[in-house]
């Protein structure tokens, strides 16, 4: 089953010119890293575990989104063998949806499901379960692809794990997800992984209350504690819709050896736009080992 890309001319350019172009100037953008991935120096230390990246549509967020592909590319010469990528559950589905095989399909080309790692995760995550429909139209996910792409073509294989808001069972779930690739990736020492968190954070607010509210769940990212992060989104009420992806993928590095979560940029849509009467807050970090 290929997985067709549901937000192609809408979130980002449904062309492979116009594409590439456009994530070019993501990185070259005022509020990007100013470098593209060809021209810095690149190795292969694979300190990186994990990046924490924006959804939106790359006019908005795709110069902060840029950042992490940018520290990414410096930190992997050579394309990580499996790439877990989490996102929020925008459309509905199951609690926990994995797809166990296939591929999924962007104006770049396809990239494939790493099919024996995905049913080991079925096996041990608890709730965890294919399904094909959770994914087809949600964007949170499909759209870390191309940036992906942009530095390592189609030369890796991918898990999509979307995890869905249920408010008596998030944190338990956060905790299924992130023991599961703590232990998966931890018994697989023959291959390289990578996973990303696919969150916005504060929703329609004004910059500079974003900002605050944003500045406090960055902290608890950078703290590693995904419990802490959980509860300030709660007491500040701050409309992170990627906290579940975000609370897992730091349970599975503390599991993983994290020794620092680095934030490299926050912008809100009016940095973009200029209107900052009521934005919508990303950021770009990186957890390191």
């Amino acid at each position: 089953m290929v997985r067709k890309a549901a937000v192609a001319g809408q979130f980002y350019e449904g062309k492979p010119g116009s594409l590439k172009q456009s994530i070019k100037n993501c990185f070259l953008h005022e509020a990007g890293p100013g470098k593209l991935p060809r021209d810095i120096e690149r190795f292969n230390n694979k300190n990186i575990i994990s990046i924490v990246s924006p959804h939106a549509g790359y006019i908005y967020s795709g110069p902060v989104a840029a950042h992490g592909f940018l520290e990414l590319a410096k930190d992997r010469l050579e394309p990580p063998d499996t790439v877990f990528i989490l996102g929020p559950n925008h459309r509905g589905g199951l609690p926990l949806a994995t797809m166990k095989e296939g591929s999924w399909s962007t104006p770049l080309g396809k990239i494939n499901i790493d099919n024996e790692i995905a049913n080991e995760l079925i096996n041990k995550g608890e709730g965890i379960q294919h399904d094909e429909q959770s994914h087809r139209l949600e964007h949170s996910i499909e759209v870390q692809l191309p940036f992906l792409q942009y530095i390592y073509e189609n030369d890796f294989d991918m898990i999509p794990i979307c995890i869905a808001h249920r408010p008596f069972d998030r944190f338990k779930n956060c905790q299924i997800v992130g023991n599961a690739l703590g232990e998966i990736i931890s018994e697989h020492k023959e291959k390289d992984f990578l996973i990303i968190a696919s969150t916005d954070f504060t929703h329609y607010e004004p910059h500079n209350i974003a900002k605050k509210k944003d500045s406090k769940a960055i902290s608890a990212i950078e703290k590693l504690d995904g419990k802490l992060l959980f509860d300030t989104i709660n007491r500040e009420r701050i409309t992170m819709c990627g906290v579940d992806p975000v609370t897992a993928t730091i349970i599975a590095s503390n599991k993983l050896g994290a020794k620092e979560a680095k934030l490299l940029k926050w912008a809100s849509s009016g940095d973009i736009t200029g209107d900052k009467s009521r934005v919508v807050g990303y950021g770009s970090l990186i957890i390191e080992k």
